[in-house]
């Protein structure tokens, strides 16, 4: 009995001490304060030393005995914060900046930026923010080596290690993917982006054909979207300016356990600007949902959708230009794009922490045009003389569509304990193009200078055929660490590219191509070393090899296929980064040297016809370099710029020597520097002054007129109070008139006329819902 009693007395006082000796747990999330995206792998020290780190999710359980504790994330300052009374959702703010920085695009995989051998730059999400750009170029520009021109309506050229050309000499990425497939190279090809779905974007400068295949010449521009929000959010945005542009986006998304949905879009459009015929319309919507099966494995699916139409205005004459003409001879020409891109993304980690991705890719994409640059006048200079009639001329509408379906594989190993890592990977891309143009008939005003209308002739074909485009591609790169500090990489990859051509005109037609299959191989290597002898600085060096396979239309825009070669590209490069003052100073730099052979130019043969070859040389030199000071948490001055040379090595077109000419559209520098001040007594107010600079440059490649380059002035000023922001960017500030981009031909002068002063006004309404 006594024993009975005391077992019945020792379990009660277990049950009732129980609930006063269990440990509670509170559970900590990590995120993002700019983007509101959970942050995985950050860590969390407590007060007595012990660490932990965030789940995919971003959260981490920890002892409710816990008060204080140290978070650090990659990228993002640290925070010691106080947790016994809350909040557990804590904002991370991003860094400027710095060698730690996390970088994606170099091998398709998460690495610091120390460890890649290449010239790279990051757009954080807070610079996107506030910047509150309506066009790319407003954020690009900002990186040492890159200038994006701005062509209008988000229209646009590029120039990086290469002069500003449409040439298709670089890729254009989102999450790692291609938007578009190989071989239909559209130089306006990101007014596809749907920039607020951009969490941030990241720019290598230099070929990357090793990892990403043909194109990746001058570079390569990856676009990384957002993900859900750690809490249910919605975010809405409506701005206008006073040159005729209104815009209203939308975001919104939640979390739901193992499930985060988003959407991002925007409506944008211009009406009656002082630019005539600049008016435009684009809607676009980004549908994203991100499923973790567990800690391991994780799906990735998301839908995007354009709808996008602009008038084209063209270019200016010298007489027009000089007499700051705002006026176009174009009255009906125009440019129409329907994009959809669809991708689910499984990506594993294995037990022996190897992972393993595997992407599927779908694209529909239509550009059609009655475009402005195909509009010819029938009066013209023949030798000393002028024929044809002065009220006439000819133009064209085309359509070029194409579909793709595509699949990406890739695994990355670690091996020799840690010290040697592996990406290797597998892609397929099969995507059925067609092509249609057809001849239209102009009437002109000859006293006014207008082209009045045009008479469709659907039955005057100029082209008309189909292309299957199939692109196989195995890729590996080899990271081995010898020491700590000191890392070498190499990389290839192997390219199968196909044009089975099929024309539906016959030989006698003005494009009477014959049937025909073209096939292209080639094997692409990098090789590169990183050596950072102190924590604070570091070393790089890579060469480099980039290829381009002939676009569609330089095989099959005439009556026969001319024996072309892929254009090929050999880079050798060096440079370097240095953190100083605890991140108080950052620079980084590069130096180049980028030969380029192979290059398809138009000739003139024999037999007096012209068309395309591979008989162009040319040497692409330069440094470029950034700088960014932060004396105090107020104040922050950045600077980027870029002095280069671009010139002719061997080269002749249309029987024309440019041999050691300078390249034409080639500024020796360019530079951008910008100064910002967000006060601490006024919490939430920023303000900024942003400088670009693009330096004179050769207007024709017989370098007989130069063009002066320009400088322009951005002030932008914003404010954020509880769950509104304002804003107002005056860009720019001096309302300088200037062209943006400028040619000399045989025609005459064409000045692309840059953008009038605007005020741009803005306000955004954020709800945020509080999940418990």
């Amino acid at each position: 009995m006594n024993k009975l009693f005391c077992l019945l007395l020792t379990t009660l006082l277990t049950a009732a001490m129980a609930p006063l000796c269990a440990q509670e747990t509170i559970t900590i999330r990590i995120a993002d304060k700019t983007t509101r995206e959970a942050i995985p792998g950050a860590t969390i020290t407590t007060a007595d030393g012990k660490t932990y780190t965030t789940n995919d999710k971003g959260e981490i359980i920890l002892n409710s005995s816990v008060t204080t504790c140290t978070i650090m994330g990659i990228g993002y300052a640290s925070r010691t914060v106080d947790i016994s009374k809350g909040p557990h959702l804590i904002m991370m703010e991003p860094q400027a900046a710095n060698m730690q920085q996390v970088i994606v695009t170099a091998n398709r995989q998460v690495q610091q930026r120390n460890a890649a051998p290449i010239a790279i730059s990051t757009i954080s999400a807070s610079t996107i923010n506030d910047t509150k750009a309506t066009t790319i170029d407003q954020l690009v520009n900002k990186t040492p080596g890159v200038f994006m021109v701005n062509l209008g309506n988000e229209q646009h050229m590029m120039s990086i290690r290469q002069p500003m050309s449409t040439k298709g000499l670089y890729l254009y990425l989102e999450d790692g993917i291609p938007i578009r497939t190989s071989g239909v190279f559209n130089h306006n090809a990101l007014l596809e982006i749907n920039m607020t779905a951009v969490k941030n974007i990241e720019i290598i400068r230099g070929p990357s054909s090793s990892m990403y295949g043909a194109e990746a010449i001058g570079g390569a521009i990856n676009f990384i979207t957002r993900s859900a929000p750690v809490q249910p959010m919605a975010r809405v945005a409506i701005q206008g300016n006073n040159t005729g542009y209104s815009r209203a986006d939308l975001s919104t998304g939640a979390s739901f356990g193992k499930l985060g949905i988003s959407f991002n879009g925007y409506f944008a459009q211009n009406n009656n600007c002082i630019l005539e015929r600049s008016d435009f319309k684009k809607w676009t919507g980004t549908l994203r949902a991100d499923y973790l099966f567990s800690d391991k494995t994780k799906l990735i699916t998301s839908i995007t959708a354009l709808d996008y139409y602009s008038d084209m205005r063209g270019s200016l004459d010298s007489a027009a230009f000089r007499n700051k003409d705002y006026s176009t001879p174009q009255t009906f020409t125009w440019r129409k794009v329907n994009a959809l891109r669809f991708k689910t993304q499984l990506d594993h980690t294995w037990r022996n922490g190897s992972s393993t991705s595997i992407a599927l890719i779908y694209r529909d994409n239509s550009v059609a045009q009655n475009p402005s640059y195909r509009v010819k006048d029938d009066f013209r200079r023949s030798g000393s003389n002028w024929t044809g009639k002065k009220s006439l001329a000819h133009g064209e509408i085309n359509d070029n569509s194409f579909n793709s379906y595509a699949a990406v594989i890739t695994h990355q190993q670690k091996w020799l304990n840690g010290k040697l890592n592996s990406v290797s990977g597998l892609s397929l891309d099969l995507s059925p193009s067609t092509y249609n143009a057809y001849y239209i008939r102009i009437d002109q005003d000859t006293v006014n200078r207008k082209y009045l209308s045009f008479t469709e002739r659907p039955d005057s074909l100029l082209s008309h055929y189909f292309t299957n485009i199939s692109n196989g591609a195995a890729f590996t790169q080899l990271e081995y660490r010898l020491t700590e500090n000191l890392r070498l990489i190499g990389g290839l990859r192997f390219d199968l590219f196909r044009l089975a051509f099929r024309n539906y005109l016959p030989p006698s037609a003005f494009s009477g191509s014959p049937n025909t299959t073209e096939t292209y191989k080639r094997f692409t290597p990098k090789a590169g070393i990183t050596w950072q002898p102190v924590k604070a600085i570091g070393f790089y060096a890579n060469y480099s090899e980039g290829f381009v396979a002939p676009q569609i239309t330089e095989l099959f825009n005439g009556v026969k296929v001319p024996d072309l070669k892929p254009q090929t590209f050999y880079n050798y490069e060096a440079g370097g980064w240095i953190s100083l003052f605890q991140g108080k100073i950052y620079a980084d730099w590069s130096l180049y040297y980028l030969q380029g052979t192979n290059e398809i130019i138009s000739i003139r043969f024999d037999d007096g016809s012209s068309g395309n070859a591979n008989a162009g040389k040319t040497k692409h030199q330069g440094i470029e370099y950034g700088l960014s000071f932060r004396p105090t948490r107020e104040w922050m001055l950045r600077f980027s710029g870029t002095n280069s040379s671009h010139r002719f090595v061997n080269y002749a077109e249309k029987g024309i020597s440019y041999n050691g000419k300078t390249m034409n559209g080639a500024p020796a520098f360019t530079g951008n520097a910008e100064l910002q001040y967000k006060p601490n007594w006024l919490p939430g107010f920023r303000t900024g002054i942003e400088w670009q600079h693009n330096g004179s440059y050769w207007m024709d490649p017989q370098n007989t007129v130069r063009d002066p380059g320009f400088n322009l002035l951005n002030l932008r000023a914003g404010y954020e109070w509880k769950a509104f922001e304002v804003w107002c960017n005056v860009i720019n500030l001096t309302d300088n008139y200037y062209s943006i981009n400028t040619s000399k031909s045989a025609y005459g002068y064409a000045y692309t006329v840059g953008n009038p002063q605007s005020f741009n006004i803005g306000i955004v309404y954020t709800i945020t819902a509080k999940k418990k």
